[in-house]
């Protein structure tokens, strides 16, 4: 019988990184490296490595795995080999640009080892990131692995979306992909980059200068474009400032200009895409240690490094001419946890979750006033997701419909959510893997439970006690549920939605973001693409079409299916 199986060497928990070996009959093929401790590649076995994307936690390990393994082929696409030596620094990184990793074109075929053939898929996410699928020819009949790397449904500013019509007709039998947000559901793109840049505009209308600590890659190039082309900043007399590796990693996008979308290339023939002083809002460079602790002396934005020191933007006693600008510090929620802020007296404290390096002991001296500078500060946090929600991850596997699907790239809670979902389990056999534990993945065979090595971890439940009340009704919990580490986010404003799901009610916590939006966040309208937001019968979130795979259930407006009608040409008809 044919070897089909996966072995996860690390699977994304917390700061893991992701690295998986699939075994295909008598290939071996390594997905990503995004490994720290290379020692657990020691046994393993590897006729050829594939990067899905540039990111650190996907492939930060490939140059040390080329260096202990030179004959050992790395392959990727043309762009992500552009865009991995920000991976590395100095010599390591010129090193890196020689022979390091072969190019792969786009959705064509290539056969890699006799009777395995690689194709890429675009991803969106990130420029170059691919979707890999993996067809071994096994004589009377052909196995078919698709891993998703990191995906994103949605356009963002410098990436076109995952076109999900193009996957459709794949029918993998096993199916690899993200679950970073679990079943949480998020607001259109469109509408967290508006309710940033809303929060960076009251920011500078109130005297305030904003810093915008951000991922190097990815993140930091979006968060530049939206600020540069923004309605509310668009010929505004503002600085924006750039710093660290979010500087070098523009400077690597614009090598691959002709790799972006056509929008952008647009763009970019009448104005610089990142660096300009002539056109406002103006964007600059940060060139020097002295420059950049002048920074707040009047109000501008900086993007900088995530992990950066707080204190090297922060002006000391007579820096400036004036007194120094106060800060507004904006953190980035992160998949695998939250980085969270509030004021307190006039200082900000952070939570204990994605705090960058230095920033406590930073903190710890401006509150107890033996700090260099009495710049007030406070610290909030947005969204601004770039990985698929839980909608847009239940949609991509219906679409597909494979036999297995694996769970990797999450917190161990966030892939048991997505795990523990009846429409997912009644239908496919879900694997979350632990790191070491092979997952074996057999094709043909009538449906079975996972095995206690790959099933997903166990679905805790509460019980409590229901009182009816004249007018109202009362739910009583137990305490112990205050443990679950997902309670403070669920209890964090007091509020919560209820909604019938069949015969079974749910609740939820709302966001403080939730609520500030409420007013704004409209149901996306329909575009002119063939996607679920232009369909007939996408209505309140959910696919309404009896003779849809994905009927009743949420949709992401971006997706597509089979059953596909346009919403005009219905109503033309009707």
């Amino acid at each position: 019988m044919l070897e089909l199986a996966c072995l996860p060497l690390a699977v994304g928990h917390a700061d893991q990184g992701i690295c998986l070996q699939v075994r295909l009959g008598p290939h071996r093929v390594l997905l990503d490296c995004g490994l720290r401790d290379l020692s657990l590649l020691d046994e393993v076995m590897a006729d050829l490595v594939l990067v899905s994307h540039a990111h650190p936690d996907h492939a930060r390990g490939v140059l040390a795995l080329h260096q202990a393994r030179p004959k050992l082929p790395i392959y990727a696409s043309e762009v992500t080999t552009h865009l991995l030596p920000l991976n590395w620094s100095g010599a390591d990184s010129e090193a890196s640009r020689v022979g390091l990793c072969q190019a792969l074109p786009w959705q064509t075929p290539v056969e890699v080892r006799p009777g395995l053939t690689v194709a890429l898929l675009p991803a969106g996410h990130l420029p170059g990131a691919a979707c890999i699928l993996l067809n071994y020819d096994a004589g009377p009949q052909t196995y078919s692995v698709l891993y998703t790397g990191d995906f994103f449904l949605s356009n963002t500013r410098l990436v076109e979306g995952l076109p999900l019509e193009n996957l459709r007709t794949l029918s993998p039998n096993v199916l690899i992909l993200e679950g970073s947000y679990g079943t949480a559901r998020h607001p259109h793109r469109r509408v967290q980059e508006n309710q940033l840049a809303e929060r960076v505009h009251q920011a500078i209308n109130a005297g305030q200068s904003v810093l915008l600590p951000l991922p190097t890659l990815g993140p930091g190039q979006e968060v530049l474009m939206l600020l540069r082309s923004h309605h509310y900043f668009t010929g505004r007399e503002l600085d924006i400032w750039v710093d660290g590796q979010v500087a070098e990693a523009c400077d690597s996008y614009l090598a691959i200009l002709s790799h972006l979308p056509a929008s952008v290339q647009n763009f970019a023939q009448h104005q610089p895409l990142f660096w300009d002083e002539r056109i406002k809002p103006r964007v600059r460079r940060v060139n020097s240690p002295q420059e950049r602790s002048r920074l707040g002396c009047s109000p501008c934005v900086v993007l900088t490094d995530l992990y950066t020191d707080l204190g090297d933007y922060l002006p000391t006693a007579g820096q400036c001419e004036g007194p120094g600008q106060s800060w507004r510090v904006l953190l980035p929620q992160l998949p695998n946890g939250r980085a969270d802020g509030r004021e307190v007296g006039g200082r900000a404290t952070i939570g204990q979750h994605n705090l960058p390096a230095g920033w406590e002991a930073w903190l710890q001296a401006s509150r107890s006033g033996s700090g260099t500078t009495d710049t007030p500060i406070s610290v909030e946090t947005y969204l601004l997701g770039d990985h698929c929600d839980g909608s847009s991850t239940t949609q991509l596997i219906h679409n597909l419909r494979p036999q297995h699907v694996v769970f990797v790239h999450g917190s161990e809670t966030y892939l048991s959510d997505l795990a523990n979902l009846d429409e997912l389990r009644n239908r496919y056999q879900i694997h979350t893997p632990n790191p070491g534990l092979l997952v074996e993945l057999p094709i043909g065979e009538s449906f079975y439970a996972a095995t206690p090595a790959a099933q997903a971890l166990p679905e805790v439940r509460y019980e409590g006690e229901v009182t009816e009340l004249d007018e109202l009704v009362s739910l009583d919990l137990p305490g112990e549920i205050k443990q679950d580490p997902r309670w403070r986010m669920f209890a964090d404003t007091g509020l919560i939605e209820a909604r019938w799901q069949g015969e079974e009610l749910v609740l939820r916590g709302l966001t403080p973001r939730e609520l500030l939006s409420a007013s704004s966040e409209t149901e996306p309208s329909p575009g002119s693409g063939r996607s679920c937001g232009s369909c007939r019968f996408f209505r309140g979130q959910r696919c309404w079409n009896p003779e849809s795979p994905l009927s009743s259930f949420k949709v992401s407006p971006e997706g597509y299916c089979p059953a596909y009608e346009a919403l005009e040409a219905w109503r033309v008809g009707e």
